[in-house]
């Protein structure tokens, strides 16, 4: 199975699915956060954030594009909003060989950075605090996680 829909009724149940993926993420792993501006890509990301162990404060990097945060393995934190319509090499794809994971929010800025295999977690706010998130796994080791979130 290669898609999976999962609700959250809660900033805290956001975090937590967060977490549940940062704790079974492997190296080399590429997330791409889709969502309208507060839809909760960035508290996702605080929540695999803590799942992978990271102690610091995770933060949007809407103006820096960049962060990394180290936990078990390096979290590299990609906000892709700035980039739309840049064609140069920024190198962000060395992240995608290295020993971490990569979370990109707004990668539809991207298209040419996206790897061959990666997870797309698209999230829509249904109410105030609601958050439905689709997944559609592209590759087996995406599609194991999904079996492990499920």
């Amino acid at each position: 199975m290669n898609k999976l829909t999962i609700k959250t009724n809660s900033l805290d149940e956001t975090h937590a699915l967060g977490e549940k993926l940062g704790a079974n993420v492997s190296e080399n792993m590429v997330f791409l956060l889709d969502g309208d501006l507060g839809a909760g890509k960035t508290s996702l990301t605080q929540g695999i954030a803590k799942g992978l162990g990271v102690k610091r404060n995770v933060t949007s990097p809407t103006f820096t594009i960049q962060k990394i945060y180290k936990g078990r393995m390096p979290l590299y934190h990609i906000d892709a909003y700035r980039l739309e319509g840049i064609s140069q090499d920024l190198g962000f794809d060395e992240y995608f060989y290295d020993d971490g994971l990569t979370v990109i929010e707004w990668s539809q800025f991207v298209p040419d950075l996206i790897p061959e295999e990666y997870m797309r977690i698209s999230i829509h706010l249904l109410e105030e605090n609601a958050r439905e998130f689709d997944f559609e796994a592209k590759g087996s080791q995406y599609e194991k996680l999904l079996e492990v979130i499920r």
